[in-house]
């Protein structure tokens, strides 16, 4: 998986997580936000694992 493709998939997975919390909770809007700030982390971790990996 490239670089960028990484990233977007690790913000789709925690923004998809964040907001099915955020409907269960009722608090929508907060939840989304932590979920888009984890995938960001997610999608870094991934694109850090990969670069150790060709090495």
């Amino acid at each position: 998986m490239k670089k960028g493709k990484k990233l977007a998939f690790g913000i789709s997975i925690g923004v998809g997580i964040g907001a099915g919390i955020g409907v269960i909770t009722g608090n929508l809007a907060l939840f989304v936000g932590i979920g888009l700030m984890s995938g960001v982390a997610i999608g870094n971790y991934l694109n850090q694992k990969g670069e150790n990996t060709k090495s």
